[in-house]
């Protein structure tokens, strides 16, 4: 869902420019009243718990994660994966990142360098709402 999105978002806040501290803020107020607000799918009392529960735990451990993030074109990549992760979340109806559906070792195996490259085109492809998950998991 949007929640791990506020991830690697936060460098020191005193070091970030007004503007983007404040687009990270809100981010993360967002992301905690979405998970007050949630509802599972399955209309089960039980799921709904959970689920916000992950939203909250997700966005609590990946903000404190990255508060020392410096780099602001790194900061703007985490800004982009919170936002999609928040949309695809509510517009599927899940907390979680969607997966990829590319098999781990998909491409025909190599060895060495064939293998570095493979590794990195695998890198390159994977969506920007899951460019931080396979850290955390």
């Amino acid at each position: 869902m949007g929640v791990n999105m506020v991830k690697h978002l936060a460098k020191p806040l005193h070091r970030m420019t007004t503007a983007t501290r404040q687009e990270v803020l809100g981010l993360y107020r967002r992301i905690f009243r979405l998970a007050r607000k949630w509802q599972a799918a399955s209309g089960q009392m039980e799921d709904t718990v959970k689920e916000k529960q992950y939203i909250v735990n997700e966005a609590r451990m990946l903000f404190q994660k990255n508060k020392n993030l410096t780099d602001t074109d790194l900061i703007k990549q985490c800004i982009d994966e919170c936002t999609a992760r928040i949309e695809i979340g509510l517009h599927y109806q899940i907390p979680y990142p969607r997966p990829i559906h590319l098999p781990p070792m998909g491409l025909i195996p190599l060895r060495g360098r064939g293998l570095r490259s493979q590794e990195k085109l695998r890198k390159l492809s994977k969506p920007v709402y899951l460019k931080s998950h396979d850290e955390v998991s």
